[in-house]
């Protein structure tokens, strides 16, 4: 989270017209941690309201800048908060990642209303990921993916532990960057020199090379990647495993029955009679 702040903090110094949003993905709720509706150093501070906050502001105690030092006691408070509310399930350990993409995108059409017309916000997601992916969630992903690729929003990966091939694809329909940090120690310096810059300032960049790509898709049925399956014709689920019926939609299929040979009648067989002739 440090390191998160970090980039955050270097996001919004940049440009004053840079905003930012932190959501956290957690196995049981979606939540805001930046903005936030309140923050303890003396006052009370509607979500977003970025001047209310100056105004009120008593000034950082370690010389920082007030709006950023308001921007970390928000996220430290919501993180406390949110751990302290966390019920201990052994069972759900899948976090809500489809959840919270699909919050941001609302986040991001709602700041776009609120500008002036002619104005609009060059957005993008960045996800930062610890967990394994879901396959229960892979339809809400990819219907995410797919609102994300018609808004042209970026959505960058930056994965932590194993691979996620439901990143991968996120970030290669949608022209993001994915990448796998290959030691948690240089977080910060991966998060300030590949996912800060903009797509624009990218391409002056040195980069690492892009991975490839795991299209295979999750099955209906067992939530398992499959390279080859059924696919209903009506709602386009997946199976790995043929199904009479759609699970789905209910379509009952027409099964082609292989073609039953007919039976040659046997013709009868002539004797052959041997006749001596005198």
């Amino acid at each position: 989270m440090d390191a998160v702040m970090v980039m955050g903090n270097s996001h919004l110094a940049m440009s004053r017209k840079n905003r930012l949003a932190i959501i956290a993905s957690h196995s049981q709720e979606s939540r805001f941690l930046y903005p936030g509706k309140h923050w303890k150093m003396g006052s009370f501070v509607e979500s977003g309201d970025v001047s209310s906050a100056e105004s009120n502001s008593c000034g950082s105690k370690d010389g920082k800048y007030e709006l950023l030092a308001i921007g970390n006691d928000i996220i430290t408070e919501e993180i406390k908060d949110l751990m302290a509310k966390t019920e201990v399930r052994a069972q759900l350990t899948e976090t809500l990642l489809a959840g919270s993409l699909a919050k941001a995108l609302c986040y991001i059409y709602k700041v776009n209303k609120e500008l002036e017309v002619g104005q609009e916000l060059n957005s993008r997601i960045l996800v930062i990921k610890a967990a394994e992916d879901s396959a229960a969630q892979y339809m809400n992903f990819m219907n995410v993916i797919f609102a994300a690729q018609k808004q042209n929003i970026l959505i960058d990966a930056c994965v932590l532990d194993s691979e996620s091939g439901l990143l991968q694809q996120a970030s290669d329909i949608t022209g993001g960057l994915y990448l796998k940090i290959p030691q948690m120690l240089s977080l910060s310096q991966y998060l300030l020199w590949v996912f800060l810059p903009d797509p624009e300032q990218r391409s002056q960049l040195v980069l690492p090379p892009p991975v490839h790509v795991d299209y295979r898709a999750a099955c209906f049925c067992h939530r398992n990647l499959i390279e080859i399956g059924y696919v209903c014709s009506v709602c386009l689920s997946i199976f790995c495993n043929f199904s009479p019926i759609c699970t789905t939609c209910e379509t009952a299929f027409r099964i082609a029955l292989p073609p039953v040979m007919k039976t040659k009648k046997k013709k009868p067989k002539l004797s052959t009679q041997n006749y001596l002739t005198s």
